[in-house]
C-alpha cells in the first residue's frame, strides 16, 4: 500500500489531513486510517456538470472515500464519531461545490480476516489504498485476489439477498396504502430504498455498512448510475420535502403521533421507489455480468 497523497494538490492534501487529525482527537482506538477510490486512483472529478434531457443540470463531486479501522470499540459509538466529524468538516460548505466525505468503519481485526478470505472490497483497498495513518500494532493480511467467478457469486448472493428483501418492503408498502395506513407506508418506502441502495453497494463492492440515513445512502451508491440522480433529484421545494418525508419516515413514521403523511405523499413517492428498483435491478444485473467478462 502507498503511503504518500503527496500526488494530489495541496487543498485535497490539506482536507485530507484535517479529516485524519479529527478522527483522531475523537477515536483513540484508531489503528489505521486508509483512502480508497477515485482519489487513489487520479480519476476524481472536482466539480463537473451534466445537463439532463429535461433541462436540469446535475453537479458531480467526487467523495473522499475513507476507511478507519479500529480496535476494541464498539462499532456504533464510532459510526457516532465519525458522523460528527463529518459534520464538523462539511459545517459551513455546499453541497454542490464543495467535496463530500464518505467514511467506512471496520475493526482491524474483521478486515484481516476477510482479506484472506479474498473478499474483494477488501482486497481492492489492500492492492490501491493510501494509509493516512498507521497505529504501528497491527500488520495488515497479505491478499488473496479473488478471480472473477468468485467474485460474481458472491455478487450475485448479496443482491438476491436484498433485492428480494426491499421487494417485500415495496409490497408491504403497497398494503399499508390500501388499508389507508399511509405513516406504515412511508416506513416500508423507506426500508424499500435502504435494501434497494444496501443491493447496488454489496454488488459493486462486496461490503456494506448499516446505515439508515437515505441522504448517505443514496450519496455512497450514486458513482454508480448518473439515472440513481433522478429518484430523489431535490431540485424543487417539493422534491425536497418528499425526500425529507421518506428519510424521515425511518423514525417518526413508528414513533412520532404527529407525523402526517397524506395519500398524495404515497402516491408521488411509490413511483420514485419503483424507479430506484427498476434501477438497482438494471445496474446491478450489468455488474455481475461484468464479472463474468473480466
Amino acid at each position: 500500500m502507498k503511503n504518500s497523497i503527496a500526488y494530489l494538490p495541496k487543498d485535497k492534501q490539506e482536507e485530507l489531513n484535517f479529516l485524519v487529525n479529527q478522527v483522531l482527537k475523537r477515536l483513540s482506538h484508531t489503528e489505521y486510517i486508509i483512502l480508497y477510490g477515485s482519489y487513489v486512483r487520479d480519476h476524481y472529478v472536482r466539480r463537473g456538470i451534466r445537463v439532463e434531457k429535461d433541462g436540469v443540470p446535475t453537479v458531480k463531486i467526487s467523495d473522499y472515500d475513507i476507511l478507519v479501522l479500529t480496535s476494541g470499540i464498539n462499532s456504533k459509538k464510532v459510526e457516532t464519531m465519525l458522523d460528527n466529524v463529518e459534520d464538523l468538516f462539511f459545517a459551513g460548505k455546499d453541497f454542490d461545490r464543495d467535496t463530500p466525505v464518505q467514511f467506512i468503519n471496520d475493526d482491524v481485526k474483521n478486515f484481516n480476516k476477510f482479506i484472506e478470505q479474498g473478499r474483494y472490497f477488501y482486497t481492492q483497498i489492500k492492492g490501491e489504498g493510501v494509509i493516512l495513518f498507521n497505529n504501528g500494532k497491527y500488520k495488515l493480511a497479505r491478499r488473496r485476489k479473488l478471480n472473477f467467478e468468485e467474485i460474481k457469486e458472491q455478487a450475485q448472493e448479496y443482491f438476491d439477498e436484498k433485492f428480494q428483501k426491499a421487494n417485500g418492503f415495496l409490497r408491504q408498502a403497497k398494503h399499508a396504502y390500501d388499508d389507508k395506513d399511509y405513516p406504515i407506508a412511508s416506513f416500508d418506502l423507506h426500508q424499500a430504498c435502504e435494501n434497494y441502495y444496501y443491493a447496488i453497494r454489496l454488488t459493486f463492492t462486496l461490503r456494506n455498512n448499516k446505515q439508515h440515513n437515505l441522504s448517505k445512502l443514496s450519496a455512497s451508491v450514486k458513482k454508480y448510475s448518473e439515472d440513481l440522480r433522478k429518484v430523489f433529484p431535490q431540485d424543487t421545494p417539493e422534491e425536497k420535502r418528499l425526500f425529507s418525508l421518506i428519510k424521515a419516515a425511518y423514525v417518526d413514521a413508528r414513533y412520532n403521533p404527529y407525523f402526517v403523511v397524506t395519500k398524495e405523499d404515497i402516491d408521488q413517492l411509490v413511483p420514485k421507489v419503483e424507479l430506484l428498483r427498476e434501477i438497482a435491478e438494471r445496474i446491478c444485473e450489468e455488474r455481475i455480468k461484468n464479472y463474468s467478462t473480466n
